[in-house]
């Protein structure tokens, strides 16, 4: 078999990586209340309607200074996350919440085992020592998700193909927003207005 020049390998080479590069684009939402104002601690996630997803992976909630940190998770379903204590008193870190019931009493340190998220959905933690503490952990089935910061949220290197795109706040009302899109390299940015409840608790 003849050998193919070095030039021949080497254009070769570059093509294939500027079409794998081509196949996959960032997809980035602004995020806003209904008055206009940018929003932190939002969340976009973007489903594919077809196609195999790539496996979860682990997530880290911290306690620090008596608080969740971050307020705000968004996660993979089957995703193991670990509840690190980060203070030098004990915690007891509970939900109630149908997606993923679970009860990890008194501790420091680091729990023994993770808690494996298997149900998409909203899962609200609290503590059962300090009443104030509170976080939300947003279950999905997409590994393709972003949370905002000054209104901008952006999911980078998503398979071109059609998606369907959701929003959500810890303060929304209502269904998530929903937008579907065919992502290609030149996708246009979303905006998404979502109706929040002013009232609610633990949200920015």
């Amino acid at each position: 078999m003849a050998k193919c020049p070095d030039w021949q390998y080497l254009a070769g080479l570059t093509l294939g990586l500027l079409s794998c590069a081509a196949s996959a684009a960032n997809l980035s939402a602004q995020l806003t209340d209904m008055n206009g104002a940018l929003l932190d601690d939002a969340v976009i996630f973007a489903t594919p309607l077809k196609g195999t997803l790539p496996k979860a992976r682990g997530a880290i909630v911290d306690q620090v200074n008596k608080e969740f940190v971050p307020l705000v998770s968004v996660i993979q379903t089957g995703t193991a996350v670990t509840f690190p204590n980060k203070d030098n008193i004990r915690h007891h870190v509970y939900s109630f919440s149908a997606p993923k019931v679970f009860d990890l009493k008194l501790y420091s340190g680091v729990p023994a085992s993770p808690v494996v998220f298997d149900k998409p959905g909203l899962v609200v933690l609290g503590c059962n020592i300090h009443d104030w503490m509170l976080a939300y952990v947003l279950v999905v089935d997409t590994p393709y998700f972003a949370k905002s910061g000054k209104g901008a949220a952006r999911i980078e290197n998503v398979p071109n193909g059609e998606y369907e795109v959701r929003a959500w706040h810890p303060r929304l009302q209502g269904v998530f927003p929903v937008q579907k899109i065919n992502l290609t390299d030149a996708a246009a940015p979303l905006s998404f207005r979502l109706p929040l409840n002013q009232n609610a608790a633990g949200a920015h």
